[in-house]
């Protein structure tokens, strides 16, 4: 049996992560990471203290120890100011795949093997399959509605060896009922929703608190004046709610379809293919971390370009071993700069990049 770290993070899934392994005779360990405490008074609920009440609630009914660690600091230089400087430079971070990758297994998974332990375990809604050449895959969860494997694409062949995901096997309804069949304290806990470990803290609050407002002029698809932004940095591609721009046509409201950066301008119009910035087919993809090295013989890929979006098939020029242009078969809606592209073949996750430029 292994000699496991789970990651307790006061929720419902992964304090059912725990009760399995725990079930399956595994060597448990569990262990919160306390990464933001909201000390700088931004608006909104970031729960951190109820949710370690929870995950000690949670380690003491399995009697298994749970660690407290302390990575504020690594949170913030790796995860924070990620966010800042890439909103402050006109991209659209994805702050929950970078977690993954920088903190869960980056500095956590990091710690684990420092302590001798041989795999970090979370609640993510992914699968995780050992291969004959002793390299690890990573697949879709189970759970259609829940999978989470697109927050995985930018992890290395090296972390996926040694990440376990035990509810990624099951629906979320069967979690829920191994949580009250454990009998687990937080078996009626509602899912959080927030950014990665900032809680219900949001995003314009949060950049509100570190970017300056930096006001300039909306416009049409025409170039015609509509109103006032406060700043790019606060609204995405695509974008139908928060921009202050009513229609004027009945039942079919306006949404961002590109920034001007150089006129400090946000151009809204209609949501369809002929809104110029709004779909696009090619786009260069970069910083790429593959689970499988053979993907640089391929020349086409299924790709996923957001969470809760279908992977669609694309052809691929590569350009060096890590920045390829993508060629999407069907043109694509608001994918933005800074985002993740996460590749698959079927129901494989095989890895992802970054999108640096977004070409039409």
């Amino acid at each position: 049996m292994a000699n496991i770290l789970v990651g307790l993070s006061g929720g419902v899934d992964s304090a059912v992560a725990a009760a399995l392994l725990v079930e399956q005779g595994h060597q448990v360990t569990a262990g919160y990471m306390k990464n933001w405490i909201n000390e700088e008074g931004i608006p909104g609920d970031c729960p951190w203290q109820q949710d370690i009440d929870d995950a000690h609630a949670v380690a003491t009914h399995l009697g298994i120890e749970l660690r407290v660690l302390d990575l504020i600091d690594a949170y913030r230089h790796r995860i924070v100011d990620y966010l800042i400087s890439g909103y402050r430079d006109g991209i659209t971070p994805n702050p929950d795949v970078w977690c993954n990758r920088e903190m869960k297994f980056g500095v956590f998974l990091d710690y684990a093997l420092e302590q001798s332990f041989s795999h970090v375990a979370t609640g993510h809604y992914a699968r995780r399959r050992d291969l004959t050449d002793g390299s690890a895959a990573i697949l879709r969860g189970c759970d259609p509605n829940k999978d989470q494997s697109y927050f995985l694409a930018l992890l290395t062949q090296a972390q996926a060896n040694h990440a376990l995901f035990p509810t990624g096997e099951m629906l979320k309804p069967a979690v829920r009922a191994a949580a009250k069949r454990f009998g687990l304290p937080v078996a009626e806990k509602k899912d959080s929703q927030g950014i990665c470990f900032l809680g219900q803290v949001k995003m314009s609050d949060f950049l509100s608190h570190y970017l300056p407002d930096q006001p300039g002029e909306i416009v049409d698809t025409a170039g015609r004046h509509l109103g006032a932004h406060r700043g790019l940095h606060f609204y995405t591609l695509g974008q139908r709610k928060g921009h202050g721009i009513a229609s004027p046509r009945a039942n079919m409201a306006y949404v961002v379809v590109a920034k001007d950066p150089e006129r400090n301008r946000l151009i809204v119009g209609w949501d369809n293919p002929q809104s110029s910035g709004l779909y696009a087919t090619r786009c260069i993809v970069g910083s790429l971390s593959l689970l499988d090295d053979a993907v640089k013989n391929r020349n086409q890929l299924e790709i996923q370009p957001r969470y809760r979006a279908r992977a669609e098939p694309a052809q691929l020029q590569w350009l060096s071993d890590d920045r390829l242009q993508i060629h999407f078969a069907n043109p694509q809606r608001a994918i933005a700069a800074g985002q993740i592209a996460g590749f698959y073949d079927g129901g494989r996750l095989l890895g992802g990049g970054v999108f640096e430029q977004i070409i039409d």
